[in-house]
């Protein structure tokens, strides 16, 4: 019966590389093929000599770094407060994060029209203030992760613990549940990185360019820079991923040790 197994979970592997390195395979081709015969590396090169591109690579890679740090300071404080003071209210943000999931794209659009006329009065008219609208986007996928992961600890037992050895709520959140959590924090942060610099529709719209709007502007005049970009941002993705997971593991593994 275990050959038999092996021999399904093998051809299930096979599969799987199959149906997810073939088009990788094919973007990398093309983007290098010279139509004139042979190979060449100018589509890749342009990744770094094209300043609209370098420009939004810079432009989508701040944005993810300022939404991970948005959503994890508007969140993670409010979940663990939520847990040990007003756990009643635990269904209210679970229902207010999970809202943007029913909400279309061009609906928040129109929706924040008038806020960000105020916030480029205020802050200015820079593709950045996009983070505001993105750290709203991420916050289903963020609360999954994060409510997963608090779940699996008593949150309660550990800071009624801290606090009566006299420690605050910053130390609490700080030093005490965000190291329990950590997994969590991963997969949040993964996961709303993933969002940004795939996300092209309210960029778009509110005529901000970031990554996918210039890859979609390179496809109409220089079609294998736009897949070069686009197979880099697949593969940026997919090893962000995967040091992810090796981080989230040796946290594990040294969790156990102690």
């Amino acid at each position: 019966m275990r050959p038999r197994v092996r021999l399904l979970r093998g051809g299930a592997y096979a599969l799987f590389a199959i149906f997810f390195f073939v088009p990788l395979y094919a973007m990398a081709d093309f983007s290098t093929r010279d139509f004139r015969g042979g190979r060449t590396g100018q589509a890749w090169a342009n990744l770094v000599q094209d300043p609209d591109l370098r420009a939004a690579i810079i432009t989508s890679l701040l944005l993810a770094l300022l939404t991970v740090a948005g959503m994890l300071v508007l969140l993670m404080p409010t979940m663990v407060w939520v847990r040990l003071r007003v756990p009643r209210a635990k269904r209210l943000i679970e229902f207010l994060c999970l809202l943007p999931l029913t909400i279309p794209a061009l609906v928040i659009v129109v929706g924040m029209r008038n806020v960000y006329s105020w916030v480029n009065y205020l802050i200015g008219d820079s593709a950045l203030t996009l983070t505001f609208v993105y750290v709203v986007l991420v916050l289903p996928y963020a609360y999954r992760a994060l409510d997963a992961a608090l779940s699996a600890i008593d949150v309660v037992t550990l800071a009624e613990a801290a606090r009566s050895l006299g420690a605050g709520w910053g130390t609490v959140i700080g030093r005490i549940v965000v190291p329990n959590i950590w997994s969590g924090i991963l997969s949040a942060a993964f996961i709303s990185v993933a969002l940004v610099l795939g996300e092209f529709t309210i960029a778009s719209l509110t005529n901000y360019e970031n990554l996918q709007v210039v890859i979609a502007l390179l496809g109409k005049s220089d079609a294998r820079t736009s897949v070069a970009a686009s197979l880099a941002s697949l593969m940026f993705a997919f090893a962000l991923l995967m040091g992810l997971s090796f981080a989230g593991g040796r946290h594990r593994r040294e969790g156990k040790q102690q």
